[in-house]
Formats: structure tokens, C-alpha cells, sequence
């Protein structure tokens, strides 16, 4: 990074997602993204699936997928990244989501993100400090129950990473949430496996300042 890229603020990120990833943008380009991967899907179906199945199941995905999208895009979500191909035979019930800037008030007109991340540290179960691209950040983990009456349907692993971006004036952050589906008795060391996965993907990011 130069000395001029450090006097101003990225204006975006790079991360990148293991394989057999695909990649959604929330803004432009959703549409023709999820057509990408329902044919890419239908591509992938076994050769004895009857013919007359695959409309509905292009159809299924397709309403799955719009469904993913909207919760994301409810979340400020900008991009949303998927896993479209099976693992080892298993479709990961997984998903990462990255919000879009959001601005944070200082804790005082002096502080800066240090300041803002240490407050949300101490309040936050399970909180501790890493670093993205030179850039410290939040990182929380959690286990959410399912409770309809709150909107989650399935028990859920929650990780998320907060981080600032620099020389962002007035202070703005980024979130990115990975969420992982919990199965009703299924084995604890497979989601420890899955954040395992997504801090290797956290560990990718870089600022972009093309």
C-alpha cells in the first residue's frame, strides 16, 4: 500500500471464497447472478433425474435462492456468498453475507475506531480483536435457538466480524456475518470445521482502493 492510498478511504474490498463458491451482488447484477447458478445447478443433476422433475426443480431453487436474498438484502446486505457445490457429497447449510457501510457515532469526538470497538467488545459475549488487512476488527461468535417468534426458524451458529474502514470520515464499518443452519443432532465438530472455514476466508480480505 502506498503513502497516497493510506491518506484516504478504500473504495471497496476483495475477499475470496473457497471453492465451489459462487458469488450474488445485492445492489446490480442479482438477477443474472442466481440465473448463473440455477443453471449451473440444473447442469449438475444426476442423469436418472426424470426430465419432467427438473422444471420444478429449477423452480424450488429459485425460490429458495430469492428467499436467502431478500433476508440478506433486510440485513443492509451488499454481497452474499453461497456454497453451489457439494462437499464431499453434502450441501453446506451455510452462507456469508456482507453489509453494506454503516456510520458509528464516537464514543467522543476525540475517540476513534478503537475507542468504538472496545465499547462494543464489552458488550458483546464472546468478543475478541483481529486484524484484516492491517485494519483491527470485532469478531463475535454465537449459537442462536430456534425461536419463530423472533424470526429464526432453525438453530443457527452465528460469526461475525465488524471492521472499520480506514480514514472513513465520518467513521463507517463493515460487517460480515456467516451463518451455518444447525441440524437437530448433528455433530458440534462439523460447524467448528465450518468457522474454522470462514475465518480461513476472513484471513483473504484486502482493501481495494482501484
Amino acid at each position: 500500500m502506498t503513502t497516497a492510498e493510506r491518506s484516504r478511504p478504500p473504495n471497496g474490498f476483495n475477499l475470496v471464497p473457497p471453492p465451489g463458491w459462487d458469488v450474488i451482488p445485492l445492489r446490480t447484477g442479482t438477477k443474472e447472478a442466481m440465473d448463473h447458478i440455477v443453471r449451473k445447478a440444473v447442469a449438475q443433476l444426476p442423469a436418472g433425474f426424470p426430465k419432467d422433475d427438473i422444471p420444478k426443480a429449477r423452480l424450488k431453487l429459485t425460490q429458495e435462492m430469492k428467499k436467502v436474498v431478500r433476508r440478506a438484502r433486510a440485513k443492509g446486505g451488499m454481497t452474499l456468498y453461497l456454497p453451489t457445490e457439494r462437499l464431499h457429497g453434502v450441501a453446506l447449510p451455510v452462507s456469508i453475507v456482507a453489509s453494506e457501510p454503516i456510520d458509528v457515532p464516537r464514543v467522543r469526538p476525540s475517540s476513534g475506531p478503537e475507542a468504538i470497538l472496545a465499547a462494543l467488545a464489552s458488550v458483546t459475549p464472546g468478543a475478541e480483536t483481529r486484524t484484516l488487512d492491517d485494519t483491527a476488527a470485532l469478531r463475535s461468535e454465537r449459537e442462536l435457538p430456534a425461536d419463530a417468534a423472533q424470526g429464526v426458524d432453525v438453530a443457527h451458529r452465528r460469526v461475525e466480524y465488524f471492521v472499520p474502514v480506514p480514514d472513513s470520515s465520518p467513521d463507517q464499518y463493515l460487517a460480515f456475518s456467516f451463518s451455518a443452519l444447525i441440524a437437530p443432532g448433528s455433530d458440534p465438530a462439523f460447524y467448528d470445521i465450518l468457522v474454522e472455514l470462514f475465518d480461513a476466508v476472513m484471513g483473504t480480505f484486502r482493501w481495494s482502493y482501484a
